[in-house]
């Protein structure tokens, strides 16, 4: 009787101590919202120069303009700059903020106007090269004109549009430019900041054909001050929406001390 009730309380122990069957592991939300993608909250500050909060970095576009304008912001861990013109590079208003952690994205255009203090920090991108920064991978993006009259004001291979890639989402600045073959050819743009201004840039048709044709999920309309006239980012709302209303317009105030 001892023997038998033994034996039972062995085999119970080693029923308790026999491993588990594995079960699939599943995902935590956490984990789960890391691999999702996670969008930067958008600051415009006017005309091309944007501020980008994103996870716990912060990226600055074309920061021109008063310093203070930028007081509000943390100091930037990237700037990129698209072209050699005062609406999107001022050597005066870098001086003015702290860069000391940031690097400095910008084409060999733009790299030769800066005074070597910055030189540390430059990383030169030419039309098709790309560079990771921070867990950000730039990619340079031509910006030209296209028009005859207009071929002088940003000739092919000067500046740089970008793309952003991080956690899969890519958001497009275009700099100034016309509606060039490589902007209709981009694909899985999350977020596209496509400018409009004559004479310098492009109209609002040519724009919004350009976004039709590589289908971002959603347009900035930017830089569309030109010269005498603002850009109707009415009409191209209208133009976009209509032919495809799945891509989200997205108006935001690049002009704050000016009525438009």
């Amino acid at each position: 009787m001892k023997k038998l009730l033994f034996i039972c309380i062995m085999l119970l122990f080693n029923c308790k101590e026999a491993p588990k069957e594995e079960k699939e592991a599943i995902p935590s939300e956490e984990s789960v919202a890391r691999q999702e993608k996670t969008a930067p909250t958008i600051f415009p500050v006017e005309h091309a120069t944007a501020v980008l909060q994103w996870d716990d970095y912060t990226l600055y576009i074309d920061p021109v303009g008063d310093a203070a304008s930028f007081a509000a912001f943390p100091s930037p861990d990237l700037i990129l700059i698209t072209d050699i013109h005062g609406d999107h590079l001022s050597v005066e208003t870098l001086e003015g903020l702290d860069t000391d952690k940031a690097k400095i994205i910008v084409p060999q255009a733009v790299a030769d106007k800066l005074p070597q203090q910055f030189t540390p920090q430059i990383d030169v991108l030419n039309n098709g090269d790309t560079k990771e920064r921070f867990g950000f991978l730039i990619e340079a993006i031509p910006m030209y004109n296209l028009r005859e009259e207009a071929r002088g004001f940003h000739e092919k291979g000067r500046g740089n549009g970008y793309v952003i890639n991080r956690n899969g989402m890519r958001i497009y600045f275009s700099g100034d430019t016309e509606d060039i073959p490589e902007m209709r050819t981009l694909k899985n743009i999350d977020k596209a900041f496509v400018c409009m201004n004559l004479p310098y840039t492009m109209t609002v048709e040519k724009a919004a054909e350009a976004v039709l044709q590589f289908n971002p999920r959603e347009v900035y309309p930017y830089h569309f001050r030109g010269r005498p006239d603002v850009s109707d980012v009415g009409k191209f709302k209208e133009l976009v929406t209509s032919e495809n209303p799945d891509i989200r317009v997205v108006q935001l105030d690049w002009y704050p001390n000016a009525p438009y």
